[in-house]
């Protein structure tokens, strides 16, 4: 029974998903980036070519992340409105088999056949279109995924990401700014692999673990391609 002031389920589950995206978008954003300015402190200890870089990295990973997330979640709105307008038509032309259609779907979820058909005559009689799309096709009417609300999510989420490793490496002196750049970008790994553990109910050692194995090695392969260019240059 839901109480008064008590989250309702999709209304959660939504919020799960985003704050899954966020974190799932930030990891890229440290990952990336980290990659990135470590590579370039591998050719150099200039550090506004460190900066130049990381900040271009940034804006150009937070727009695409959003132009991307864009693209694919408008994809599927223009899907759940398709559908959700196929369905309005059959409710139109042919009411009597929607209506046995939706209580076809209770039946198979349990219910008895004449406690299914009365459901189905209710709630169709109630608002006929959110019952089908509910049941039958999994859509909330007035909920549709927003495009905007996801581009925004995405490039905020990879900023907030990429400025970790960004920050990391070009405050410290020269000597020390792979090594703080290191340190600060798996404190970053480690939080977004526990929190994406915790949220998807899964083991959070090996999340964490995949985390971080992903990010060294994107750092150390970077870092000495960078080294081997800055030497060759040289």
């Amino acid at each position: 029974m839901t109480h008064p002031g008590e989250p309702h389920r999709d209304d959660l589950s939504g919020r799960l998903n985003w704050l899954r995206a966020g974190v799932l978008g930030a990891n890229d954003g440290i990952v990336s980036t980290a990659g990135l300015v470590v590579g370039v402190a591998g050719a150099t200890t200039d550090r506004t070519a460190i900066l130049a870089a990381g900040v271009a990295g940034l804006v150009a990973g937070s727009l695409s992340m959003a132009g991307g997330e864009y693209v694919s979640v408008s994809t599927q709105r223009d899907t759940e409105k398709a559908a959700l307008k196929l369905e309005e038509r059959e409710l139109r032309e042919m009411p009597e088999e929607e209506e046995q259609e939706l209580a076809g779907i209770y039946r198979d979820k349990g219910l008895s056949e004449e406690l299914a058909a009365r459901v189905a005559r209710e709630l169709t009689e109630q608002d006929a279109l959110r019952a089908h799309a509910e049941a039958e096709l999994q859509i909330d009417p007035d909920n549709l995924t927003s495009p905007w609300q996801a581009a925004w999510a995405s490039l905020a989420s990879f900023a907030v990401g990429a400025l970790i490793p960004l920050v990391a490496i070009v405050l410290p002196p020269t000597g020390w700014r792979v090594w703080a750049c290191a340190v600060a970008v798996l404190v970053g790994l480690v939080l977004t692999g526990v929190i994406s553990a915790r949220l998807g109910s899964s083991r959070v050692g090996r999340a964490v673990r995949r985390n971080v194995v992903v990010g060294s090695l994107t750092m150390i392969v970077t870092y000495y391609v960078g080294l081997l260019f800055g030497v060759t240059m040289g």
